[in-house]
This record gives structure tokens, sequence and C-alpha cells, in this order.
């Protein structure tokens, strides 16, 4: 019998129009933009479905934004009847969308959901604001090799491994000087290098005052256990109870993603079946260098939801 999971993206995976033909065809979707507006006090929508690009990129805002489109998705899933259908016994979000991830599984609810989301963002933006920092995708390089390079780059400065994308793919996250610096290296060892157009250097030390004050968010929010397996970023394992919940959402602001960690525990926990539900197919193609065998479909125009 298969087993399926939904995957939800995490920033970078925004684009202007997302998810309007969507809303447009579905009132379900409509529905959550509206109520994200409403919440909010802002024009979210109007950013997702026109821009500027370049406010809709900002980290505050992104943030909010592909949790409010790949939830407003699901919801087109559901009002056509393919929701059903799916019957996911799992999810996974990358790094934000593993706060989608634990909504679909009722740890919490919309509203709360977009609480912390928001919050979450405005707080990684002010963290980046407040030290020249970055982020550069090395490919071509193992964990080892990537470690290394941080270790003799880093100097005086910060700079870890942040994401853990797939086989190959290693983003780290550090000073703006310590991302210079690591460039040179890995085209040393034969690897190649990309600086990534991020506000700063999430998932590392830097962002220390943001994850203290998103701990704070989330000690106050109403968050229960998943009713379904929800893996989390931090070691690939499951969530369980609020308050590890909790931990590993804060744990996560500062620590590397592990996303092929959580790829590989879910397919070895027989997941047979993933469906990515959102912006973007950023987390299909992690998938093919993950397990080329695994199943994967992507969802995220009106005409995914009606097939």
């Amino acid at each position: 019998m298969a087993k399926t999971a939904i995957l939800f993206p995490g920033q970078g995976a925004q684009r202007v129009g997302m998810a309007r033909d969507i809303a447009e065809t579905f009132r379900a979707a409509a529905d959550v933009f509206e109520q994200a507006d409403q919440q909010l006090g802002m024009a979210l929508s109007e950013l997702c479905f026109n821009g500027p690009a370049d406010r809709l990129n900002a980290t505050d805002i992104s943030q909010p934004a592909i949790f409010v489109t790949s939830v407003a998705i699901w919801e087109a899933l559901k009002a056509a009847g393919t929701a059903d259908s799916l019957s996911p016994a799992g999810a996974a979000g990358l790094s934000l969308g593993e706060y989608t991830a634990l909504w679909l599984g009722s740890s919490f609810g919309f509203a709360e959901g977009l609480r912390l989301v928001r919050r979450r963002g405005e707080l990684m933006q002010a963290a980046s604001e407040a030290a020249p920092s970055g982020m550069v995708s090395i490919m071509g390089l193992d964990e080892q090799q990537v470690e290394a390079l941080c270790k003799e780059a880093a100097g005086e400065d910060v700079l870890v491994p942040a994401n853990f994308n797939c086989p190959g793919q290693i983003v780290v996250s550090g000073s703006k000087q310590a991302c210079e610096r690591v460039v040179g290296g890995v085209a040393g060892q034969g690897g190649r290098a990309v600086a990534l157009a991020v506000a700063g250097a999430f998932h590392s030390p830097l962002m220390q005052s943001a994850a203290d004050g998103l701990g704070e968010a989330l000690a106050e929010a109403q968050i229960e256990v998943p009713r379904m397996r929800v893996c989390r970023n931090v070691d690939g394992e499951y969530h369980d109870q609020p308050d590890s919940v909790r931990q590993s959402l804060y744990r996560q602001v500062i620590q590397p993603v592990r996303w092929q960690r959580c790829m590989e525990r879910m397919i070895a926990d027989g997941y047979d079946h993933f469906v990515e539900i959102g912006p973007g197919r950023v987390l299909t193609g992690l998938m093919k260098k993950i397990n080329r065998k695994a199943k994967i479909t992507n969802i995220s125009s009106v005409k995914d939801v009606a097939n």
C-alpha cells in the first residue's frame, strides 16, 4: 500500500504570481489569502500575486507569503477532492516549510502558524541587518571537505554548514568576509561555489538573537502533538511532544537544516510517494538527487491541482 508524505518548501521558493491562478479558480484558496491579509493588516496577497519582487523577496515578507501560499494550495486540493485521495501519513518541510508541515499535522492552527512565521521572518531580517553576512551554496564536495573549508575560511569570523540539501550540495552560512574567503577554497578543492541572494547568515550562530526572540513567541504558542508523523530539520527524527516541537523550531534557526537526512529517514520508513505543495519545484529537484527511485509529484499551479 502506498505511503504518502507531503513536502513544503522554504524561503527562496517565492516568485511573483505564485498561486494567483489557484486563488482565482478556488474560493477556498482565495479565503486563505483574505484571512492572512486581515490577520497581518496588509495586502500580502497583492505582493504574492503582483509583487514587486524586491519586497516579496524580503525575509519578513517571503516567509509568511510562502506559508500562506502553501496552505492555500492545500485548501484548493481539498476543495477539488484531491487531498482525500492523497491521504498523507507524514509530512516534512524545508526550514520555514517545517511550520507548514506542522500545520498540516494539526500541531497548530493557521492563525497561530501565520503569527509564528511572521515573527520568525521579522526576527531573522533584523538579525541579518545587525551584521554583514550571507550564504554560499557549495556543489561537488562532501560533508567532511565542506566542514574543513569552513574552519579554514572562518578565521576570527563565523562560517558553518547551514543546509545539507542533497548529495553534492551543501550551503554554508556566516560572516560576509568568511563567505568571500570560502569561495576560493572551494575552487581549490575542485568544487563550485555560488553566493546566494539572501539577507543574512540563516541557520548559523549569527541568528542567535532571532532564535531567542522566536523562543519567546514559541513559548506563548498553542502547540499540540502532531496527528501525523512530521520529520524535523535539526536531526531527521519525528516531532512528538509540544515542548520538543518548540525546542526543535528554536534550534532550527541557529543549527543546520538536514534535509537529505530527513528524506532518507522517511524513505527508510516506507514512504514511497512524496508530494511537494507550494511555490516552485526546489524539493522535487533535491529528491531526484537524494533518491532517483523515489516517486515525487509537484503541485504548484491550478493545472496541477485539477489533475
